[in-house]
């Protein structure tokens, strides 16, 4: 089944559930990551199953998006495939606000190709070169004479501001580099062009080919191990520390059933000491 044909079934089954429990006492919305937006939607879709008093809505649009919104009250969750930056930090500090931050699972920045590209090895120095426009053809970094053809998220994306600050080094991406509104259209767009570059979560390549970085292929033992040099943690954020539903849906998202569930839709537990540390900071 594709990516996409997945988010589709989970929001249909979160759809059902949410109609169907027209008594639900308990309410909780997320929004945010579209990088975490498949995991989390798995796992508010198992846990409503298990607490049928319980409604939690689950939306994309980007971390910076979701971080906003529970800066400006209008959801009580943020998911973040990046940390909260120092000034959406003293904004919420202004307000008389705390921040409450968590990591629930593991990532690696994967770099996708076309299947057909020979190219199979990036290094860190040569993404950063493609990405700020100093390198334009495949045959400068070992592949045919063609124009690439850049793909990026869009400026919202926690993904998009990760890559700046830790692989461009917080130079600015190329004038011509697109930016797609979510990680499945950059796999859909790299997909149809064989001299096309993009980047995403690991969960989403799907119908394409990952590149090396630095000789070391992304994969859960990687990026647990943190020896993929594009490895990150995800994050859930809310004001204060969260309580009642909130809470008891971190709780379950860190058990180790919840930490299966995210394996399962394609993304990296966090190691136990992790696991552990983040469940005693609730």
């Amino acid at each position: 089944m594709s990516k996409t044909a997945k988010l589709l079934a989970l929001f249909i089954s979160v759809a059902f559930i949410c109609t169907g429990n027209a008594y639900a006492e308990k309410k909780l919305t997320i929004q945010g990551s579209d990088t975490l937006l498949e995991m989390v939607t798995a796992e508010a879709a198992t846990y409503m199953k298990s607490n049928p008093d319980a409604i939690i809505q689950v939306t994309g649009g980007g971390s910076g998006t979701g971080i906003a919104a529970i800066i400006n009250g209008s959801t009580d969750m943020a998911n973040a495939s990046r940390p909260m930056k120092k000034k959406e930090r003293k904004k919420i500090a202004k307000s008389g606000g705390k921040v409450f931050e968590v990591a629930v699972a593991l990532d690696g920045i994967s770099l996708y190709m076309h299947k057909d590209n020979p190219v199979n090895n990036l290094t860190m120095d040569q993404l950063k070169l493609i990405y700020t426009g100093k390198v334009n053809n495949w045959k400068e970094v070992g592949g045919r004479d063609a124009k690439i053809i850049r793909y990026s998220r869009e400026n919202s994306s926690g993904t998009y501001a990760f890559f700046k600050k830790h692989v461009l080094k917080k130079e600015n991406y190329a004038t011509d580099c697109q930016n797609m509104p979510g990680t499945a259209s950059v796999v859909n767009a790299v997909s149809k062009d064989p001299n096309s570059i993009g980047y995403g979560g690991l969960s989403y390549a799907e119908g394409i080919k990952v590149a090396k970085v630095n000789g070391i292929v992304p994969s859960p033992e990687t990026v647990s191990d943190g020896s993929y040099p594009v490895s990150r943690s995800l994050y859930q954020y809310t004001i204060g520390k969260p309580k009642g539903l909130a809470k008891d849906f971190i709780q379950y998202e860190l058990s180790h059933d919840g930490q299966k569930l995210a394996v399962s839709a394609g993304y990296v537990p966090l190691p136990e000491s992790a696991r552990k540390k983040s469940l005693s900071s609730l």
